[in-house]
């Protein structure tokens, strides 16, 4: 399957003429207006979402503002078209969160391009989450409330960290989210399900420890909440690509 993205347009012409403009690699999904593409967005969490600003029930910047300011959305790239070139209007969308900006009329191969770069954007950030060491939300993403809820995430795995008999279902109870909310959006924010997430920070903290030689690897495994030391080791040779005690030794 290719990247999800939703148009949100209420004129039809105008949104046959988006879809038909979008490359065959996308996966397309629409709606009329702000208020329905609002519903859309949630249920379905599309990679991308290319909106009009002038629309009826929830003009563009009501939606993009909406969808910011939710943490089921928030995440989630916004591209807002318009017939008003002006710079005032183009920076009342990039003032309430909007990612990139078309005045109409526009090339299709621009479009193109725009939604291309700001999907490699986000899965070059999601990559850079699993693949370093040190965990630092402030680069996973640019809006202020994915920031804080990483960070919280982070914070409930790591006063856990030698629980292992925390779960899915304390995680969202400490957090605040059912399971697939939780799950949608950690995988949007780090390309990680929940209990990649839990098992990357633990395997994480585990190489700092390893990295300090303060403890047997043994010890160590415990501390970070594996029960079992060969499982322990199982995982941390699939996440560094190494065995703990080689990862010691370097």
């Amino acid at each position: 399957d290719g990247p999800l993205v939703l148009i949100v347009e209420d004129n039809d012409d105008m949104r046959r003429y988006l879809r038909n403009s979008l490359n065959q690699g996308f996966d397309i999904i629409e709606a009329e207006n702000g208020q329905s593409g609002y519903q859309v967005a949630c249920k379905k969490t599309p990679d991308l979402i290319v909106s009009d600003v002038m629309m009826p029930e929830m003009d563009g910047y009501a939606l993009c503002e909406k969808l910011k300011t939710d943490q089921r959305t928030s995440h989630i790239p916004v591209i807002l078209l318009t017939a008003r070139a002006g710079q005032e209007d183009k920076l009342e969308g990039l003032e309430i969160g909007a990612d990139d900006y078309l005045t109409k009329p526009f090339d299709a191969r621009e479009l193109n391009i725009r939604v291309k770069n700001l999907i490699e954007q986000r899965q070059r950030l999601r990559e850079r989450f699993s693949r370093e060491i040190t965990v630092q939300p402030k680069e996973i993403t640019v809006t202020s409330i994915d920031e804080k809820l990483l960070q919280r995430a982070i914070d409930i795995v790591e006063e856990n960290m030698s629980n292992s008999e925390f779960d899915i279902d304390q995680f969202c109870r400490a957090i605040g989210m059912s399971r697939s909310t939780l799950n949608r959006k950690l995988r949007a924010l780090t390309g990680l399900s929940t209990n990649g997430f839990i098992r990357t920070l633990r395997l994480k903290r585990a190489s700092l420890l390893l990295q300090k030689k303060s403890a047997t690897i043994v010890e160590i495994a415990y501390e970070v909440g594996f029960n079992n030391p060969s499982y322990f080791a199982e995982c941390f040779r699939q996440q560094f690509g190494k065995s703990p005690s080689e990862y010691t030794s370097t």
